[in-house]
């Protein structure tokens, strides 16, 4: 579904991707996590064309999507959530997600009003709200949503441009216990649906939900594999997951 290789992003001196070389599986959830700085939201960015590398390649469903711009990516499939809410808050939930299935079918400069009127954008955004199940709050602005329902929203945004890879930036940012239990359930859902990779800090979500893992530290992969191969890595251990490790090696 997604190959990248020898990807290379610098900023001044500073190497914020290093030659980095990943693959994902179709229906695969694989995740990416390392330290602050490891360079994973510049990898993302990458990944989404809102930044473009210094050299290498990203393959996407087989074809070479290094020089596309965002929104011819998304078209073939490949959407983004973010780490930072991106929503409109004056809007309705319905609105957001309508707007995305608008944006999705070629008309993201028209009038936003028009969202609301089309029949199948407001089927498509009540679909994905359902999905994640905010159906019972579609007419409420988003500046009325609580924050673990904005992130479930920003799914739905994402679902409504109908992709084949969904990538999460920390969708558990900022959440509660409660709320970061119905993300990893909702996520366990998804994943029957859409090859997912994602980016978290959150490493008990992390080896409930994930496939595969890979570990980034200042821009280079220094391990790939599944959990448990990432669980006794010692390099591993000694860069990022330190004491996390005792939290999470029960599982």
């Amino acid at each position: 579904m997604l190959r990248v290789e020898n990807l290379v992003r610098s900023f001044g001196g500073i190497k914020a991707t290093d030659n980095l070389s990943l693959d994902v599986a179709p229906g695969e959830l694989h995740a990416i996590i390392g330290p602050n700085g490891a360079g994973k939201t510049t990898l993302i960015s990458q990944l989404t064309g809102q930044l473009m590398p210094n050299s290498g390649a990203i393959h996407f469903a087989g074809r070479d999507v290094t020089w596309l711009p965002s929104y011819q990516r998304s078209r073939l499939g490949l959407a983004r959530s973010f780490q930072i809410t991106c929503l409109l808050p004056d809007f309705t939930a319905a609105d957001n997600v309508a707007l995305a299935a608008q944006a999705h079918d070629g008309h993201s400069f028209r009038f936003w009003g028009a969202a609301r009127k089309e029949k199948h954008l407001r089927d498509a955004a009540q679909a994905a709200l359902t999905r994640v199940g905010l159906a019972k709050r579609a007419d409420v602005p988003v500046s009325e949503l609580s924050h673990g329902e904005q992130r479930e929203l920003e799914l739905a945004v994402a679902l409504a441009t109908k992709p084949q890879l969904l990538l999460l930036d920390e969708p558990m940012a900022g959440l509660g216990v409660t709320e970061s239990a119905r993300m990893v359930a909702l996520l366990k859902e998804l994943r029957k649906e859409v090859t997912i990779v994602l980016v978290e800090h959150d490493m008990e979500a992390v080896f409930a939900l994930a496939d595969r893992i890979t570990v980034l530290v200042y821009g280079r992969v220094i391990a790939s594999g599944d959990p448990d191969a990432i669980r006794s890595n010692e390099e591993v251990k000694r860069a990022y997951l330190g004491e996390q490790h005792a939290v999470t090696s029960h599982g």
